[in-house]
């Protein structure tokens, strides 16, 4: 391996894998007593994601997500999603993940395609433009149907009952995959999915151009047609 080439990639996994990793930690300090060192972790996250606490993961708890009725009932009785974001944990609950589960699936996969992508470049075929914008759009739908049906209310758009999807599927799942964001759910599968295939195409797509802009010798496989 020609070592110049490679620092970019070390460069990459650990920076960000110390960016992907940062949010697990929160919890980690909450649970042990670091109180103060979690709740910076928590502050510096909530510029980059809502931290709405019933799309998000539990540490140290009796569950892994909670629903929102389980949020009020702990925290408070609102939809507010100012006030719902600050809803960290407990003890008996446990502790929030300093992201969401999207952004969570998202960043993670970035990280691990692009790790694993290193080894694999001289095998796989650059990805085309249409590959790419074709790996993004259920992200795009994903995130803008949720964006539209929260601005219902949390907790009463569409995207929150999935009625449409119970009546086109003629309630083939149980109730619960149907309804809210609890693990297992519709809303989280397509979360945890979509977040995955805009890793995939993130890393398939810009990895191979950037390591051609830091002086990549290796002829490339021509892109796919």
């Amino acid at each position: 391996m020609n070592h110049s080439r490679s620092r970019w990639i070390i460069l990459f996994g650990l920076v960000f894998g110390l960016y992907v990793g940062l949010p697990f930690l929160a919890p980690v300090f909450m649970h042990i007593g670091w109180k103060g060192a979690g709740s910076v972790i928590y502050f510096i996250y909530s510029f980059f994601c809502h931290q709405l606490p019933e799309r998000s993961f539990f540490l140290f708890g009796s569950k892994l997500t909670y629903s929102l009725p389980e949020i009020q009932t702990a925290w408070q009785n609102t939809t507010n999603l100012v006030v719902l974001r600050k809803f960290i944990g407990n003890p008996e609950m446990g502790w929030k993940v300093a992201w969401s589960d999207r952004m969570i699936s998202l960043y993670t996969s970035i990280w691990a395609f692009g790790l694993l992508w290193w080894p694999l470049r001289r095998r796989l075929p650059k990805l085309p433009v249409w590959g790419f914008v074709l790996l993004l759009i259920p992200m795009a739908v994903d995130g803008t149907t949720h964006f539209l049906s929260d601005l219902a209310g949390i907790g009463q758009g569409f995207r929150d009952t999935n009625l449409w999807l119970a009546a086109l599927t003629h309630n083939l799942f149980r109730p619960e995959f149907y309804a809210g964001d609890a693990w297992g759910s519709f809303n989280s599968l397509m979360r945890l999915l979509t977040g995955l295939l805009f890793g995939l195409g993130f890393a398939w797509f810009l990895f191979p151009l950037l390591d051609e802009a830091v002086g990549g010798s290796e002829a490339p496989i021509p892109i796919v047609p």
